[in-house]
């Protein structure tokens, strides 16, 4: 039966584990605003989505 010789060192374990990182999130511009918007979600400055208005904001 296959033993390790000896203990696996903290290092070396975690070098297995650098492909688990943060992620950006990805970002789009408001059709109508030009805004900063994440990809289809209503823009939270102006209420529009897809060149349409959907929800009404109060300034």
């Amino acid at each position: 039966m296959a033993v390790p010789k000896r203990k696996t060192s903290k290092s070396r374990r975690d070098k297995r584990r650098t492909h688990y990182k943060a992620v950006v999130p990805a970002i789009a511009t408001c059709s109508n605003c030009n805004e900063a918007v994440q990809p289809h979600n209503v823009c939270k400055k102006c209420g529009h989505y897809n060149g349409k208005k959907v929800i009404d904001i109060k300034e």
